[in-house]
């Protein structure tokens, strides 16, 4: 392409007196705000967009006084002045190693530039200064495709131009240095395939690799995942985040680099990288781009194709929050309150794994950790390493089992006892015993409902007279989507939906509930963050008689519900009315209620 042409169109960006005059004249500025800003820049004249330059100003807008002139509403109305469309960039639904093939840094840097998406008939661009055009003939010229032009935010622009293209040549840079020549070797047998491990550690400290791993992380906490997934694939590696519980496409891979990644990870994890054909877990403590400490859970597991590797984001301030941000109603607060506050006792949360059990639980602990109160812990793995617990961890190596951890705790002295999981008889007859003797124990189980609790722990073979005399309450709980603040709608509520929510209790049917749209804020989903569903079963006198060796189910869920339980799909129609979440993610998420 030609430089001269590159570097005339960056020089020529539209000057901030310009886009002043022209918001002026559109009457979204005064003059006299325009003047100021001019003023200001003049004595301290920078490089940035004026755009940008317009935004750190803080300035209402003239034609609505409620609203601030922010930089995305500033780029709003560069795409609508020129009749283009505005683009949102989500970076994960950009397939950055193919744009950045298109379009040399140096050339889309100059341009102010980012290609998008590439297909065979047209390329779509990112610009933030639409009325320099001069690289568009070039580009599609050179390309031999059609020219799409958007608007983007300028910081988005600026800031994705060099994440992908400093992403994609240390890609390259480390497939090449493995290769020899550049080429990418092709692997047809599962032996080459596995033996790919071997070519990979001795440069899975290179500077390359090094930066793809620090990306990597840092970009998972910037879109908040919980976890990240690294796929070995015949033809390249994948790599995935889970997302308010969805899996989302990030970036491919090639196979030889792959394997040098996830050696690198298992370096950071202490984990043995020599060590292939069996599963192993790790850990790493890192930061988070604000500053914050963030653990990371890793897991491997052997494949036709390499090791694949999980980590679990723990991030302290996802992991222990207060009551009011886990989604607790006021009522089912104050009964898990007063649960958790007794002196002595067995509290048991249940659900699915990845249901927000723990939580639930370290938020409670978290609250209940004073100076004056021992709490310890026996966790498999520990979740989160808090300073004001004492965390034992299940080793089965070497007999450190959860039965076996809480006899060593009960010598401890303790006055709160939490149980990762009740597995066994073993386990429960010892957490039971715990219970009698003094302490309060807290523990998880997975059952869909907060009834079936008690009876598998008959099941397990827990006599009756044992649950009735230490259990204080069950909670079970899911975890629903929260819809979108951006872009949720109001719909009339669907009657059949809205009784399967309602369970046959009398909850009347709100005039409106809203439903997903999909915007860039939510990436098309319709929903950002996930709220907390929770069914709190208090014990009370009649709940504990009701509690025999030959009791039914049904009947101890039905007498439950009368007593003053909310069933799961009760509390979502509770979170639908009040439009958090909508009817479809309630019912996706939350078990059949029964009918009384």
């Amino acid at each position: 392409m030609n430089s001269s042409v590159a570097r005339r169109t960056r020089t020529d960006r539209t000057s901030l007196q310009a886009t002043l005059r022209a918001l002026v004249d559109d009457g979204i500025v005064t003059r006299d705000d325009a003047e100021q800003i001019l003023h200001d820049q003049a004595s301290e004249p920078g490089t940035q967009h004026p755009l940008s330059l317009i935004a750190q100003a803080n300035l209402q807008r003239h034609d609505d006084p409620e609203r601030l002139l922010t930089l995305e509403a500033l780029t709003h109305w560069t795409a609508d002045r020129y009749d283009l469309e505005y683009y949102r960039i989500d970076p994960l639904r950009i397939d950055s190693r193919q744009v950045t093939s298109v379009v040399p840094y140096a050339y889309a840097a100059r341009a102010g530039i980012l290609p998008l998406r590439v297909d065979d008939e047209q390329i779509t661009v990112a610009t933030a200064d639409p009325s320099v055009r001069d690289w568009e003939s070039d580009l599609a010229k050179v390309s031999g495709r059609r020219v799409r032009r958007v608007v983007a935010n300028p910081e988005d622009i600026d800031r994705y131009l060099v994440e992908f293209y400093a992403l994609s040549h240390s890609v390259t840079a480390s497939e090449q240095e493995r290769s020899g020549q550049g080429s990418n070797p092709a692997f047809h047998s599962l032996e080459q395939l596995m033996d790919l491990g071997r070519r990979g550690q001795l440069d899975a400290n290179d500077s390359h690799v090094v930066n793809i791993v620090d990306w990597l992380l840092q970009y998972a906490f910037e879109q908040r995942a919980s976890d990240i997934h690294m796929e070995p694939r015949r033809s390249g590696g994948r790599i995935r985040f889970r997302i308010d519980g969805v899996l989302h496409a990030v970036y491919e891979i090639p196979p030889s680099v792959m394997t040098a990644v996830t050696s690198r990870v298992k370096i950071l994890g202490r984990m043995n990288v020599a060590e292939k054909r069996r599963p192993q877990d790790g850990r790493i403590k890192t930061r988070s781009p604000e500053g914050r400490e963030v653990e990371l859970r890793l897991s491997t597991m052997p494949t036709a194709f390499g090791e694949k590797l999980v980590m679990r984001v723990f991030d302290p301030d996802i992991l222990v929050r207060d009551f009011d941000a886990l989604g607790f109603e006021p009522d089912d607060q104050a009964a898990w309150q007063r649960m958790t506050t007794r002196p002595n006792g067995i509290v048991l949360v249940t659900g699915p794994t990845g249901s927000g059990k723990t939580t639930t639980l370290y938020s409670t602990l978290k609250h209940l950790a004073t100076p004056e109160v021992n709490i310890c812990t026996i966790e498999d793995p520990i979740e989160l390493v808090e300073p004001s617990f004492n965390q034992m961890q299940v080793q089965p190596k070497i007999d450190v089992t959860f039965a076996s951890g809480v006899r060593t705790v009960l010598r401890q002295d303790p006055d709160i006892v939490m149980v990762g999981e009740i597995r066994d008889l073993e386990t429960a007859e010892i957490a039971i015993q715990a219970a009698l003797t003094g302490h309060l124990v807290l523990s998880t189980l997975h059952t869909n409902d907060a009834p079936s609790a008690v009876t598998r722990l008959t099941e397990l073979g827990i006599p009756a007279y044992l649950i009735r005399a230490t259990l204080l309450g069950v909670v079970a709980q899911r975890l629903a989507r929260q819809l979108c603040p951006e872009c949720k709608r109001p719909a009339e509520p669907d009657p059949r939906k809205w009784d399967a929510l309602a369970g046959g209790q009398r909850l009347a049917m709100p005039d409106q509930v809203f439903e997903p749209v999909g915007c860039p804020e939510c990436r098309k989903t319709g929903y950002q963050g996930r709220v907390g569903l929770y069914e709190v079963m208090e014990m009370d006198e009649a709940l504990t008689e009701a509690i025999r060796d030959d009791m039914d189910l049904e009947q101890l869920r039905a007498l439950a519900i009368r007593r003053g339980t909310r069933p799961l799909r009760m509390s979502g129609a509770v979170k639908v009315a009040e439009g958090q979440t909508s009817l479809d993610e309630v019912l996706k998420v939350a078990p059949t209620a029964l009918r009384p």
